[in-house]
């Protein structure tokens, strides 16, 4: 995973840089790229499937958002990992059982989220929470730009 933020590229080129990363990962020759379709900014629609490319920094934000949303579904020795203190398994035990409705107050019981976050993605990498079809982050570089897709359908 790069760390270097894309700089001083405006928004079209960064456009056809995804593009062109996603067609260097897929292999695709320059009909279906026409063929591509483009949703949110990020989310392309390519041969019935669809991808994320993302910069690093969008990357990084997307994972937190997913886990900010998701966090009740962790394990619960993970999560006492990271509790405030006094805190411990048997209570994640407990809210995991009630799922979503259990999120925040989950959420309000880790001591540094940041920190939470940064030890998720350290574990099971960004492709385990972002590329829901398979799992895997795939990194294209392209003028010096690191782009990152994921597939999610």
């Amino acid at each position: 995973m790069q760390t270097e933020t894309i700089k001083n590229i405006d928004e079209d080129q960064l456009k056809s840089e995804k593009v062109r990363a996603l067609q260097s990962h897929l292999g695709l020759d320059n009909d279906e790229v026409n063929e591509m379709t483009l949703e949110d900014g990020f989310l392309y629609h390519v041969q019935g499937n669809e991808y994320k490319v993302l910069t690093d920094d969008e990357a990084d934000e997307e994972v937190k958002e997913y886990i900010q949303e998701s966090v009740w579904a962790f394990n619960p020795s993970f999560l006492s990992a990271h509790a405030k203190d006094g805190i411990d398994e048997d209570v994640f035990k407990v809210l995991s059982e009630k799922c979503e409705s259990s999120n925040e107050a989950v959420k309000s019981l880790i001591k540094d989220f940041d920190d939470f976050v940064d030890d998720a993605v350290l574990s099971d990498g960004r492709g385990h929470f972002l590329s829901s079809y398979d799992g895997h982050e795939h990194e294209v570089e392209i003028n010096g730009n690191y782009y990152y897709i994921y597939r999610i359908h």
